[in-house]
Parts: C-alpha cells; structure tokens; sequence
C-alpha cells in the first residue's frame, strides 16, 4: 500500500547466513519495497520483490524452504487475496502481513488462513526478521511433512488387498490370535502376512505402524 514507509530504525546485529532460505516479497510501494529488500537480503535471504500480487502469481516455480512478505492492503489483489489464491493452487507457503491498518474482517480471514504475523507500521526490523525466520522453520516442517505423507502413500500402495486389510486390523492393535479369528487364516499366513506389512511399511513394530500413521494424518 502505497503511503508513509516506516520500520523503526535499530542497529543491525550481525547477520547469520540464509543460503538457500527464499523471501519472496509482494509490496506496492517502492520505497518500502526497497527497504525491505535490503534488510532481508543483509541477513542473508535470497529475496525475490514483486510490485503486485499478480505479478508474484507469474511465477511457475517456487524455491523453498520459502515465506511470502506481503503488504495487506494493495491495489487489484490484496494480500488476504493472495493468500487465498496460494492456498487454492496448492501452495501453502508461510505469509507475514506487513500494514499501515487493516480491517478485523481481513486479520480473521488471514489468521485463519494460517498468516505468521502481522506486522502494523511502523514495526522493528527484528520483529520483520524473527517473524521470518518463523516463516522459514515453519515451511521446513511443513515440507517435511508433506514428503513424509507421500511416502507413506506410496507405501500403502505397494501393499495387496490381503496386506491392506492386515494393516488396517493392526492399526487397531489386533493380536495375532484376533487376527487369525477375524480373517479366518491359518497362524502362519497371519505371520507371514504382518511381516510383509512391516517390511513395505518400513517399521519393526507395531508401536511404529501406529506411530507412523498418526503423524501423518
């Protein structure tokens, strides 16, 4: 929003290295957009400035670990608006809010959409650098998550019908007694069967398929 560019001046502390930690900054006004450019990529981030929303929305790839500082209010799309789109492509990147007001209607919508903070003008340069370094460790466990999730399907869909349907039983800590009167198998197949589960599933116990479940869903 284009208007007063205020960030409390403070000295800078030296800067840790960020190599390979990505800002991507959508701010409409230059000044501001400059500033913030600078204080962000003295700490070490590798920023990518927009002008506008939808210019940032161009982008056909995003490096991550990753966190969208932007600018609340904006002309053509705002950044609750932005927010909104990333989520609906697929792109749940860490979004802080920098502005001089905004409306309770707007804080909700971001808050619930996720936002790391909001940071009204004017604001201290290292509440902009923690609330990033928030962003940053957040997209980390966040893409952790998502690619422990992808194995895991992967796995389930290496199993066969008769696998799967001992591991949805041994997910409810079934023994191998009430397995064998569930699915009517002989003690052997019942054994057999929960090892070939274990082995596609990459875990040793039961204790571990369990875990390995309720971490990700």
């Amino acid at each position: 929003m284009t208007g007063n560019t205020q960030i409390n001046s403070a000295p800078f502390s030296q800067a840790p290295a960020m190599n390979g930690h990505h800002v991507y900054l959508v701010e409409d006004d230059d000044a501001m957009r400059q500033i913030l450019h600078s204080i962000l990529s003295f700490c070490g981030y590798e920023v990518h400035a927009f002008q506008s929303a939808p210019a940032f929305l161009e982008q056909d790839h995003i490096e991550t670990p990753a966190v969208v500082v932007t600018d609340m209010r904006m002309p053509g799309m705002s950044g609750t608006e932005l927010q909104t789109e990333l989520l609906a492509r697929g792109r749940g990147l860490p979004v802080i809010f920098i502005s001089g007001e905004s409306t309770v209607e707007q804080s909700i919508i971001a808050m619930k959409q996720g936002a790391i903070e909001f940071l009204l003008k004017p604001f201290q340069r290292d509440d902009l650098i923690k609330a990033v370094a928030r962003g940053i460790e957040k997209d980390i466990i966040n893409t952790k998550e998502l690619m422990n999730l992808e194995k895991l399907e992967q796995r389930l869909h290496s199993l066969t019908k008769r696998e799967m349907e001992i591991y949805e039983l041994l997910l409810n800590a079934y023994n191998n007694i009430e397995l064998q009167e569930i699915t009517g198998l002989k003690m052997n197949t019942i054994k057999d069967y929960k090892s070939k589960v274990m082995q596609k599933m990459d875990v040793t116990t039961l204790a571990e398929l369990i875990q390995q479940r309720s971490k990700t869903f």
